[in-house]
């Protein structure tokens, strides 16, 4: 069967969409329950303005990496872990990073649907909450073996309905009390600063942003990344993040069920159910090209991904059912402080140092991936684990700054230091096995097209 979601290969031109659709799943990620529940707990530790910069903060610091990142996969037309193989880390580096990628979504995934399958459950009842997580999980896995194209079809039914449950619970509120309620008023819970304030914010989407490759080679321009980046980013943390962070403050609570429930009772639920859908299933879909990749690399085996997709959304929708996810979130949290760092030594590569760009622009010429590969950069790793050390620390002791950012940062400059110097240290060479997928044939020309962009 030819695949035309392209998990190994570039995305030819041909197939490539208006950014529009694309901005929508995008603004889609940032439209769920996670963004009520980070709005929320900003508005206990936060008065409103502070939680405002906060959001600010942390929005930058994501659209600044979702763009750079973004116009990368949109040049080269390849997902995030087959975009690092040419990007600081090499064959098996990349491998690791799709291996890290997998589990952390797929995790995420089986807690998403845990949360999906509550709020069934708390609405309609009539099975256990076992059968509801089962029920949840293979219905999102069945939309995902669609692909792209359904994907944005359901976000384009699903954004709409969410933004008017916010709508509907803002206005609920604003008929009970004065507007100013929300605006002025304190902190009622553990007090936060605006660094932590924004480190919530950049964190809680960071491994989103860092997967942006896994959506934006379906961009056919720079441009088109741009615009859907500080569309969905801006709406989705300003209009959805501020308007839990207003509700938190009107009702004095934090509890997210709660606030919306209270606001707009089973009608509530429901569409917040449908919301959670958006952002499940891209957990599953780059989980899926991550595992991809990785099993590509070690052992040489081209996985299918709508098989694959099946065995990962069955896996997670048992693990959902047995409850075991919720145990691992903290471990979940840590390996978003592990990923980090990765995008900062992507762009850092491919927008500065260069050492593998030539190869890329070349091969992209002849509508292939290059013929050659590294095997292991120690320089990268180098930068990645202090990276990482930067980044716990800095949460750990209250270093100044943002953890995330800060850590960031230090991969960023890091990379850029040693690869000026030389210092990387790049090791083995390998020979890239172009996957035979029928549905990425492409002419020359269209692919001459994509370095005009």
């Amino acid at each position: 069967m030819a695949d035309e979601d392209y998990p190994l290969e570039r995305v030819p031109r041909a197939k490539r969409h208006a950014w529009f659709g694309v901005a929508v799943q995008r603004f889609g990620q940032l439209s769920d329950l996670t963004q009520f529940l980070v709005g929320a707990s900003l508005g206990a530790g936060l008065t409103f303005w502070g939680a405002f910069w906060a959001f600010t903060l942390g929005s930058v610091t994501l659209e600044v990496v979702s763009i750079f990142i973004g116009i990368a996969g949109m040049r080269e037309g390849v997902s995030t872990s087959v975009l690092a193989r040419w990007t600081g880390f090499g064959r098996y580096g990349g491998a690791l990073l799709g291996l890290l990628m997998a589990v952390s979504l797929f995790g995420w995934f089986g807690v998403q649907t845990g949360v999906f399958a509550e709020g069934l459950h708390s609405m309609l009842g009539g099975v256990p909450l076992w059968a509801w997580c089962l029920i949840a999980g293979v219905g999102t896995t069945l939309l995902v073996l669609r692909g792209f194209r359904a994907m944005g079809w359901t976000a384009f039914v699903t954004v709409p309905a969410f933004l008017g449950l916010v709508g509907w619970a803002v206005g609920t509120r604003l008929a009970d009390q004065p507007v100013h309620a929300g605006f002025a008023g304190h902190p009622f819970g553990a007090p936060l600063t605006i660094a932590s304030g924004a480190t919530i914010v950049a964190g809680s989407y960071m491994i989103g942003a860092l997967t942006t490759p896994d959506m934006t080679r379906f961009n056919r321009t720079a441009g088109d990344v741009v615009k859907q980046t500080v569309v969905g980013i801006t709406l989705g943390e300003y209009v959805l993040g501020l308007a839990g962070v207003w509700l938190a403050q009107a009702m004095r609570s934090s509890d997210l069920i709660a606030l919306i429930t209270a606001s707009s009772g089973a009608v509530g639920v429901l569409i917040l159910i449908c919301a959670t859908v958006k952002i499940n299933n891209w957990n599953l879909y780059s989980c899926v090209l991550g595992l991809i990749n990785a099993v590509q690399t070690l052992f040489g085996i081209r996985l299918h991904r709508v098989t694959c997709t099946i065995v990962l959304g069955v896996l997670g929708s048992l693990a959902a059912a047995l409850g075991i996810l919720g145990a691992f979130t903290g471990f979940l949290n840590a390996l978003g402080i592990v990923t980090t760092p990765v995008a900062g030594i992507m762009v850092a590569e491919y927008f500065i140092v260069r050492r593998w760009r030539g190869e890329l622009d070349v091969s992209r010429a002849r509508g292939r991936l290059p013929d050659t590969e590294v095997g292991w950069v120690p320089g990268t790793m180098l930068v990645w684990a202090l990276a990482i050390a930067v980044g716990w620390l800095s949460d750990s002791l209250g270093w100044w700054g943002i953890p995330a950012l800060n850590a960031l940062l230090i991969g960023l400059l890091g990379y850029v230091v040693l690869g000026r110097l030389g210092w990387l240290g790049a090791r083995g060479s390998f020979t890239f096995e172009q996957p035979e997928n029928p549905a990425a044939t492409v002419e020359i020309g269209e692919q001459h097209g994509a370095n005009r962009d």
